[in-house]
């Protein structure tokens, strides 16, 4: 992913663990989506707001992509106060490389 910003230098292992695979989806745009978020929040975020991300990195990057653009609902399980974070985050701007 280009335009990262944070090192995963002084994170924990699951926040290094998760910091990793936030940014390396296998869909560029999930890449950006997940990551950007991962390399803005990921020491801000808290031990049940983390195992919500864990969770959210398991379904295929189109289904998670679909779920943020819209073009599918949102699984009750997946709808969490850290998605509506991410959606926030990526949808201001501040998700955007460059």
């Amino acid at each position: 992913m280009s335009g990262i910003i944070r090192s995963s230098d002084g994170l924990d292992e699951r926040r290094r663990r998760v910091l990793f695979r936030a940014r390396h989806r296998g869909m560029r745009e999930m890449d950006l989506i997940l990551g950007g978020f991962a390399d803005a929040e990921i020491t801000a975020l808290s031990d049940a707001e983390l195992a919500d991300f864990e969770e959210l990195l398991e379904p295929e990057d189109q289904k998670v992509f679909a779920w943020v653009s819209g073009t599918e609902p949102i699984p009750p399980e997946f709808d969490t106060e850290l998605f509506r974070k991410i959606c926030a985050f990526h949808f201001s701007g501040r998700g955007l490389p460059g």
